[in-house]
């Protein structure tokens, strides 16, 4: 029988299911950069602030820039001291350490912004899927693949340099980089399908088609990671790369 979904909220499901996942990577690039009193910190793409929350209990500085309203105002609730914005870089700079934890939102915005508003030899941290046989949920993503028609393989591995390039692409030097795992862990299926829906990833599939059908078929794709006592469970690793700001 398939289970009744609650109406979706994609913002706060975001903020309360989903943005919680990548905690490990937050962390390890935060202790890898040694972040902390003293550090300035430009999210990109920063969602409902999560991330820039861990930054600040650490002791930094931190200021965010992300187009989703509704996830800037959540943000704002976490974090009403912080400088928030919806349209540019916020002014508080320079920023030591800027980061785009997913990486198609930081590199959305314009370089030379983001370097102007950058110390010299800044951290910049791009982050992204690791390889897909490393990740689970390349199998549950898939589903919006065939549902929008996506020519590209969405089971293909992601290429050793593909955020290496992402960052030459703007300019900056990529330095070092690391893998880390992240765990997709769920309460419920319901959980789940909510969660995965906040990332964005199956809007265009729920356009294609319509949201009921696509979420019929990703309650199919996690059945695999369903465990007996109803939770949901998928074993992930995201990689980063560290570049440096000319």
């Amino acid at each position: 029988m398939t289970p009744t979904l609650v109406p979706h909220h994609p913002a706060r499901d975001w903020a309360e299911i989903q943005e919680r996942m990548l905690v490990p990577l937050y962390e390890a690039v935060y202790e890898r950069l040694d972040v902390g009193p003293g550090s300035r910190v430009l999210g990109l793409g920063c969602g409902s602030g999560l991330a820039l929350l861990m930054a600040a209990g650490r002791g930094a500085h931190v200021a965010g820039l992300d187009r989703d309203h509704a996830r800037v105002a959540l943000a704002r609730e976490r974090l009403p001291e912080a400088s928030l914005s919806t349209t540019e870089v916020p002014e508080g700079g320079p920023y030591d350490v800027i980061t785009a934890f997913h990486a198609a939102a930081g590199l959305g915005e314009e370089p030379a912004a983001i370097t102007r508003s950058a110390e010299r030899g800044a951290a910049f941290v791009l982050a992204g899927w690791g390889p897909a046989n490393r990740c689970a949920t390349t199998s549950v993503l898939r589903v919006a693949a065939r549902l929008t028609g996506w020519r590209r393989r969405p089971d293909r591995p992601a290429r050793p340099r593909d955020l290496e390039d992402a960052a030459a692409a703007a300019g900056l030097r990529a330095e070092s980089s690391g893998q880390v795992a992240c765990p997709f862990g769920y309460a419920d299926r319901d959980s789940a399908v909510r969660g995965l829906m906040s990332t964005g990833a199956f809007d265009a599939a729920v356009g294609a088609t319509d949201q009921d059908q696509v979420e019929k078929e990703l309650l199919e794709a996690l059945e695999p990671y369903a465990r007996p006592d109803g939770t949901v469970w998928m074993p992930n690793v995201f990689r980063y790369v560290i570049a440096r700001c000319p």
